[in-house]
């Protein structure tokens, strides 16, 4: 493994661990690749809480746009998730449009308000999360519809419960995103979500959610043969959002309640389960 991608393989297992097990499940090959652009999306992702105001995070992710755009036009710069990015684009695959679009969502997301509703809400897991999985999917050499309807509904149902699993970190950082329609439908005071306070109405929301994500879910498992085997990790985040939902599900919708996380070793045995069985 190149230093490369040794920094990419450490900074995603420390900091998106679900996705790192995936990788592992993924054809040698294509590994650093797919830690490259998991990387990426890390760097991305947390900007908004790494600056003060949004004008300082449009700076910093308009350095990840102009740096994939050298990528496309064969030059690099000295960041270690970009010069691993640079052997997978080289290699053709990957869609320039798609980091574009990662990169504007979180542009928007720069001290944005919660999502309007629900759809609003599915767009943004659709332009963070599915936009990620589908860059794997191409890295992984799969451009067939049925896989890509599948890994869209993956990427989609991961984002919006792992949204709704994150609302505690959320909170505390005075962001939510709890669609308006729903928290106001519901009678929810934002002010108790904000301090950590669970209440009957925000699990009305909660759960409300995590029907949408569930219908995903649904289509994703259905679709889930149209994806060959060597691109399956692409679509193995689902597996984990299924256990994730039904946890959130017993806890009555409260992001609040203990219980909530699952151990390493049972989600390693859960994604090993379902490549090998394809997410039975």
């Amino acid at each position: 493994m190149d230093e490369q991608t040794a920094h990419c393989a450490s900074e995603v297992r420390a900091h998106d661990y679900d996705r790192y097990l995936c990788v592992l499940l993924a054809p040698r090959g294509v590994r650093p690749a797919l830690l490259a652009l998991t990387a990426f999306n890390l760097e991305v992702a947390r900007v908004a809480d790494a600056v003060s105001e949004p004008m300082l995070g449009e700076i910093r992710l308009q350095w990840w746009r102009d740096a994939i755009a050298d990528l496309y036009d064969g030059k690099t710069r000295g960041h270690p998730v970009v010069l691993a990015l640079a052997p997978a684009i080289e290699r053709g695959l990957l869609s320039r449009q798609r980091f574009e679009r990662i990169i504007d969502a979180r542009i928007a997301d720069l001290g944005a308000a919660a999502p309007n509703d629900l759809a609003a809400l599915e767009a943004l897991a659709r332009a963070t999360a599915a936009e990620l999985h589908h860059l794997w999917r191409e890295a992984l050499g799969e451009t067939g519809d049925g896989a890509t309807r599948a890994v869209d509904h993956a990427g989609v149902a991961f984002a919006m419960v792992g949204l709704m699993r994150a609302t505690p970190f959320h909170a505390a950082r005075g962001r939510l995103y709890l669609p308006s329609d729903l928290v106001r439908d519901a009678g929810v005071d934002v002010n108790d979500v904000l301090a950590g306070r669970f209440t009957p109405a925000l699990a009305r929301v909660v759960l409300n959610v995590l029907d949408r994500a569930e219908h995903h879910l649904r289509e994703a498992h259905r679709l889930r043969r149209r994806v060959p085997r060597r691109a399956t990790s692409a679509l193995l985040p689902a597996a984990l959002a299924a256990m994730y939902l039904r946890r959130l599900r017993r806890a009555g919708g409260n992001p609040f309640a203990d219980g909530l996380t699952i151990s390493p070793l049972r989600r390693q045995l859960r994604l090993t389960a379902a490549a090998l069985f394809r997410w039975t």
